[in-house]
């Protein structure tokens, strides 16, 4: 197991805190408390990114250390946008699914949603035992990635009134800009949607609240949902951001874990 540094901290949600007392131990981690360097500098999780990949695998044994487990048991999925949902019952073996959430009912199994501005959310049924995570950007939460999660924990046993879910640092409005065909799309699917949008000062341009819309979505599901209100791009010392990475001219980014566990005997 990974040495864990006194830096690594990752932040709490309240909601999820609670269950902790029914074994389900979560972590919202930062760039904080990790060995990559350069663009990359910190706790980079993005196996998908150039970082050098011995230290992705340290910062990787690093936050599963913090659960008290190995790097085998830190499930993260090749996230692809979009709504599908995987149940896991075991360690992967072979390539990541391409999926963009995962529930288990598994104790041992850490559950990671990776993100650089989309929304990493973390679901619990404390009373049932059964947990999810998601990575929800705009297309994966326009098209049901929220409320798939919710369906996939149900099939385990889990209820809808005793679920809870946080959203994690992701960007924030007044951080995303976006043109006239992508309000225009999610108008399309909701015209109560316009309330996501503000005008920017960009002729024709709009600020969007991801945010907003992800808890709103959790809601309107059935769920008790919250948001940390923590913006990526705006916090450079403690999170990854594609969008301010773009901005920055910079060739790549690297990626934040959000993860969530049920604790007990492995499964």
């Amino acid at each position: 197991m990974a040495e864990i540094p006194a830096t690594l901290s990752p932040l709490q949600s309240p909601l999820l805190a609670a269950a902790r007392q029914a074994g389900i131990l979560h972590g919202y981690f930062t760039r904080i408390g990790g060995v990559s360097t350069g663009i990359y500098a910190g706790l980079n999780m993005g196996l998908g990114s150039d970082d050098e990949l011995a230290n992705v695998h340290e910062n990787r044994a690093r936050v599963a250390g913090w659960f008290g487990r190995s790097e085998a048991d830190l499930l993260t999925v090749y996230q692809v946008h979009s709504p599908d949902v995987l149940t896991v019952t075991a360690p992967f073996a072979g390539e990541r699914p391409k999926v963009d959430a995962m529930v288990t009912d598994r104790p041992g199994l850490i559950l990671g949603a990776l993100a650089a501005d989309c929304g990493p959310v973390l679901f619990a049924d404390p009373v049932n035992r059964v947990i999810g995570s998601a990575h929800a950007g705009w297309k994966g939460a326009l098209t049901g990635v929220l409320e798939n999660t919710i369906e996939a924990m149900i099939a385990l046993g889990a209820k809808r009134d005793t679920i809870v879910a946080t959203l994690g640092p992701s960007i924030s409005s007044k951080a995303y800009e976006v043109g006239p065909e992508f309000v225009e799309r999610f108008l399309d699917h909701d015209m109560a949607y316009q309330r996501f949008f503000t005008p920017s000062a960009k002729p024709g341009h709009s600020m969007f609240d991801l945010p907003g819309l992800t808890v709103q979505r959790l809601n309107e599901a059935g769920i008790k949902a919250d948001s940390l209100g923590l913006c990526t791009y705006g916090d450079p010392t403690r999170f990854f951001s594609y969008r301010r990475k773009t901005h920055a001219g910079e060739p790549d980014y690297g990626r934040q874990i959000s993860a969530i566990m049920l604790e007990g005997e492995s499964a």
